[in-house]
């Protein structure tokens, strides 16, 4: 009865974790979530009005398919700020969500047979859109001395005839690494010299500790020209629910994007939309704000793993997630074949915490945490990891 898409998905799991999770809440379990990737900050003020006051003026009616005018020049002079990269409106495409950006341009690039790569670690749902778009994604091991950060030496490995996109996530979900000029920069040259696209997933990159972050597009104009800028609302501005999101790229590409979209979903949520303007032009304090507060919480995590023998990470220059290596243990859980899985159902069922297997990433000696969260939770959740371990 299902399609050979449908059946050739793996489901998610870190939709899995969240549904046990509250299932041992509802039973009156004492869980600490660092599943959860999701801001623990509520949507600005000002952006939550302009949501109402869209409501009560009446602006409920269908709008253009790739978005609001006001709305994509708001982006526009958003990417000229603080990206310092020049965009047209034409060249903006707003979605429901970063996710249905990433969906609308695979569908609008790739072709059944495409090869895309996607450097592991990678963000969930990554693989199995590429499945869903009849592509097929390709899987470069990066290195851990190296951040977990794409080389052209890793690259090249694995390009071949078929490869057509590449995907960069800066600042990383999971590790939280942050990419630097000259990194970027050589990847860029060997994609321009091979004509490979780049799906530049820029989603946190107002979240960012470091004071040299660069948008891979405003490199130069040929980068510019073969890369797919994916941000939205979602983790910047606490707009989750809302789902914003939005792609810039060249305006052939953009073009197609935006046809796609108005077949499939019409546009994005006009009231959505119009809480996007305020929060793009307005918040911008709220946004300061909000990434102190987790550089703050960073710190103190960091501080307390250290004290955890046979632990490391990558040091998170962005987001808000550490990437955890616990292969130390791996002679300490017995498990099937996924470590990471079998250790995060034990912290889960023992020590009340619920973490994100690495698996999940492609890299299966790991856990992904979220500081997503007070630091009274987080110093709690850090607590019963090492209580755990100790008990091992």
């Amino acid at each position: 009865m299902l399609s050979k898409k449908a059946q050739n998905i793996t489901p998610s799991l870190t939709l899995g974790i969240s549904t046990k999770v509250r299932e041992l809440v509802k039973e009156g379990l004492d869980i600490i979530n660092f599943s959860i990737g999701e801001p623990d900050f509520h949507t600005p003020t000002k952006a939550k009005e302009a949501g109402i006051k869209s409501i009560e003026e009446n602006h409920t009616r269908y709008g253009p398919a790739s978005g609001l005018v006001e709305l994509r020049q708001a982006i526009c002079n958003k990417l000229q700020k603080e990206n310092h990269i020049s965009y047209n409106v034409d060249e903006i495409v707003v979605s429901s969500g970063a996710k249905h950006a990433i969906t609308n341009t695979l569908m609008a690039l790739i072709d059944p047979g495409d090869e895309v790569i996607i450097p592991k670690p990678y963000w969930v749902s990554y693989p199995e859109m590429v499945k869903l778009t009849g592509g097929t994604p390709i899987f470069p091991t990066t290195k851990k001395e190296n951040e977990f950060k794409l080389t052209v030496e890793d690259l090249e490995k694995y390009v071949t005839s078929k490869t057509k996109l590449l995907f960069i996530t800066n600042p990383s979900n999971p590790s939280g690494a942050v990419y630097t000029k000259e990194e970027l920069e050589s990847i860029v040259n060997y994609c321009i010299e091979k004509n490979i696209f780049i799906l530049a997933d820029e989603i946190y990159e107002r979240i960012c500790y470091v004071d040299n972050f660069t948008s891979i597009a405003s490199l130069s104009e040929k980068a510019k020209e073969i890369t797919i800028t994916i941000n939205g609302l979602s983790k910047s501005v606490g707009m989750t629910g809302w789902r914003l999101g939005y792609t810039a790229c060249n305006k052939t590409l953009a073009k197609a994007i935006g046809a796609l979209q108005g077949h499939l979903v019409s546009h994005p949520s006009a009231v959505s939309q119009h809480a996007g303007i305020s929060a793009l032009t307005q918040c911008d304090e709220d946004i300061k704000l909000m990434v102190d507060t987790y550089k703050k919480r960073r710190d103190v995590a960091i501080e307390l793993i250290d004290s955890i023998d046979g632990l490391s990470y990558v040091n998170p220059e962005g987001a808000f997630y550490i990437f955890i290596n616990m292969s130390s243990l791996k002679d300490k859980i017995s498990y099937g074949d996924h470590f990471s899985i079998a250790l995060a159902d034990r912290l889960l069922d023992e020590g009340k915490v619920a973490v994100v297997p690495g698996a999940a990433f492609g890299m299966d000696d790991y856990i992904r945490i979220s500081y997503a969260c007070s630091t009274e939770v987080l110093l709690e959740g850090l607590e019963r990891i090492k209580n755990f371990i100790e008990e091992l």
